[in-house]
């Protein structure tokens, strides 16, 4: 993540979107909102981590190493918000979390915890809580803290040295950092996170991106004791006490993932894989809806963000033989910059960071900080894509038009995976094309179920839906899903 590359397409312009009426095809912008805030010329603000201060302020950290707290970050115009600055001299923190008095930054080096101790707007107590991974000015060392865990703890993701070994300690590595500062280390294989965050559930999940032993982008769950891929870290299971247990077998090159998901235990594949280009090229933050429906019908879905694209993608889980998989959606494009770190308020607005600086992004601004909000219109969208072990079945947002959802020609369904490899990243590999056979309406017109001959495990299933209407008339909102099929439910 953060290398060159070119810019690409223009972003929206720096105003608030407007919505469009429905006189023609629906839009993203007719049902939500974005929100620019103006960022003054004095700062990068690059935003690396977002977290809520007690007063209600919107801390905001940078990749030059600055916090900055916003002031009225709910006000409908922009204009009447401010920046002020909270504390400097840090290095590259991406990751911030209130605890208990104590705001805490995730820095390239180490976690610190700050303190405004005067109460005069400035930190002035800034204390080491774990520093126990290498650093040696690497531009590809990043590190991404999370929000505490219900266990207290801080989960921190290291990305390599490079993009293919660990020259120090627990690169390409998560740890956990506990209240009191102990290292748990808890999974391996880690390759260039881009950011972590909790499902409604509290289980962690992280971004990785395509390179070496990543064929594409993906979601990966961070549970303890797993190695999510890359072995270029793996010589640090010295340094656990095996409180891990041994080392895991190295991958075979030139495999496919499940194929080797099989022979290696400890071996956890992606939940869900970002088709490349096709859902973007640089995966990024993470945040979980639980407002309780505040921010539309997507309640405990997970909305992650792309840098490169400069859009935030939603994500539908669920777990199959006690393995989370699912579905990603295209959601919303035209985040000012290159979208890197996310975060909801409880009102049910979005929060979206971004920066263009090392990647190119198709935001035109070098950084901003916009607010997505929902205008109250549900959109005709697929919420939930669930396996069958015949096929699929599909929720929808909106009441479906019979005639047009139970219609197999409706839909279009292919399928195709990646080639687990050292090489950096793959073509989509091993395609087939599965053959909807039936479809079933539901009586309250909510749900499709798509029977399937041909379902492929470990598998893509790339499903467009551009025939289906929805009983007003109107088309899905976004007819392209993506679900990986790592395992396939028994009957």
């Amino acid at each position: 993540m953060f290398r060159s590359l070119p810019s690409f397409l223009c972003g929206l312009c720096l105003a608030v979107v407007s919505t469009t009426s429905f006189g023609q095809a629906p839009k993203e912008d007719d049902y939500y909102k974005i929100l620019r805030f103006p960022i003054p010329e004095y700062m990068s603000l690059e935003a690396g981590g977002l977290e809520w201060m007690p007063d209600g302020k919107l801390a905001v950290s940078t990749r030059r190493g600055d916090i900055f707290l916003l002031d009225k970050p709910l006000v409908e115009n922009t204009e009447e918000a401010s920046f002020s600055k909270y504390a400097g001299g840090l290095h590259e923190v991406l990751g911030l979390s209130w605890r208990d008095g104590w705001l805490y930054a995730t820095q390239r080096g180490e976690v610190t915890k700050l303190k405004d101790e005067n109460n005069d707007g400035r930190a002035d107590i800034f204390q080491t809580v774990s520093d126990a991974w290498g650093i040696d000015g690497d531009y590809h060392e990043y590190a991404f803290g999370s929000k505490f865990d219900k266990e207290g703890n801080m989960w921190v993701v290291l990305c390599l040295t490079g993009s293919f070994d660990s020259k120090n300690k627990f690169r390409g590595w998560c740890l956990r950092i506990t209240p009191e500062g102990k290292v748990i280390p808890t999974c391996s294989g880690l390759r260039s996170p881009g950011g972590i965050g909790m499902n409604a559930a509290g289980d962690m999940f992280y971004t990785d991106n395509q390179g070496p032993w990543n064929g594409a982008c993906g979601l990966k769950h961070l549970k303890p004791g797993k190695f999510v891929g890359h072995p270029g870290g793996n010589g640090w299971y010295k340094d656990t006490n095996g409180e891990l247990g041994e080392r895991p077998e190295d991958p075979k090159s030139g495999s496919r993932m499940m194929v080797e998901a099989k022979r290696i235990p400890q071996l956890e594949p992606p939940a869900v894989y970002f088709p490349y280009n096709k859902m973007g090229q640089s995966a990024s933050g993470i945040a979980c809806d639980v407002s309780g429906g505040k921010f539309g019908p997507f309640k405990d879905q997970l909305f992650v963000g792309d840098q490169t694209h400069s859009t935030v993608m939603r994500v539908y889980l669920e777990k199959v033989q006690d393995h989370y998989q699912g579905a990603c959606f295209p959601f919303r494009a035209g985040i000012g910059s290159g979208s890197l770190s996310l975060l909801f308020n409880k009102d049910g607005s979005l929060f979206v960071g971004g920066t263009n600086r090392g990647w190119g992004s198709r935001g035109t601004q070098p950084h901003s900080l916009d607010r997505v909000v929902w205008t109250g219109k549900t959109p005709f969208e697929i919420l939930q894509m669930n396996a069958k072990s015949d096929g699929f079945e599909l929720t929808f947002t909106e009441k479906v038009d019979a005639a047009t959802a139970a219609d197999p020609k409706s839909y279009k369904l292919s399928t195709y995976t990646y080639i687990y490899q050292a090489a950096y990243g793959s073509p989509e590999v091993d395609q087939t094309t599965p053959e909807i056979t039936k479809v079933e309406v539901s009586a309250d017109g909510l749900k499709a179920r798509l029977f399937v001959t041909g379902l492929q495990e470990g598998h893509v299933h790339e499903l467009q839906s551009a025939g289906v209407k929805s009983a007003a008339g109107l088309p899905l909102l976004h007819n392209m899903a993506y679900y990986t099929l790592n395992y396939i439910p028994a009957p």
